[in-house]
């Protein structure tokens, strides 16, 4: 009798282990999955603070850019507004420096598009290569010069002035009048 009570106390006391070692067991891969939940749910709302932050900055880039094109294009209408912003040589004729400020509108269209996301490098440097065809476009580049040279070196700016100067040099170089297939288009 005595051992019938010990053998069903000890199938008993392992029935609990195991009841026990399972319900452990279950606890702990219910924990994995929530901690799994909760960190997907985490990068989600990462992810979205991250798209939400590139919409707001996307705006503020569209807003400045607007804002750029409206001051440039008084500039461009009226020389008594053109003179507040006309760092170019005063030997160069007025007609030409209302030229530049347009050409800069276009240069700088171009950039925000890139920075915004819209172009990459690659089509960025297409569109230059087409612009650059421009003797107007390669005389305000020319006279924009020290305006560059005050850049950041660090800066987007500086980094994709210096990729198109390299541009205009490989252009000028060029023993093809197939400028289009000028240069080797930098990878980001």
């Amino acid at each position: 009798m005595a051992t019938r009570k010990y053998s069903a106390r000890r199938v008993g006391s392992a029935a609990l282990s195991l009841l026990l070692a399972t319900a452990t067991m279950t606890l702990a891969a219910r924990q994995r999955r929530l901690e799994a939940a909760r960190l997907a749910e985490q990068r989600l709302a990462e992810r979205r603070l991250e798209l939400e932050e590139l919409a707001i900055r996307r705006k503020a880039l569209a807003h400045q850019q607007r804002m750029h094109w409206e001051l440039l294009a008084r500039a461009i209408d009226d020389p008594s507004l053109a003179a507040v912003i006309d760092t170019y040589d005063k030997s160069i004729p007025a007609e030409k420096r209302r030229q530049f400020f347009y050409a800069n509108a276009w240069y700088v269209h171009l950039f925000h598009l890139y920075r915004a996301g819209i172009l990459d490098r690659d089509e960025l440097y297409r569109y230059l290569r087409e612009f650059f065809q421009s003797p107007l476009f390669r005389e305000y580049w020319e006279a924009s010069q020290a305006q560059r040279a005050t850049l950041s070196e660090s800066s987007d700016e500086a980094v994709i002035g210096h990729i198109v100067d390299g541009l205009v040099t490989d252009l000028d170089e060029a023993d093809t009048d197939e400028w289009w297939v000028v240069g080797t288009p930098p990878t980001d």
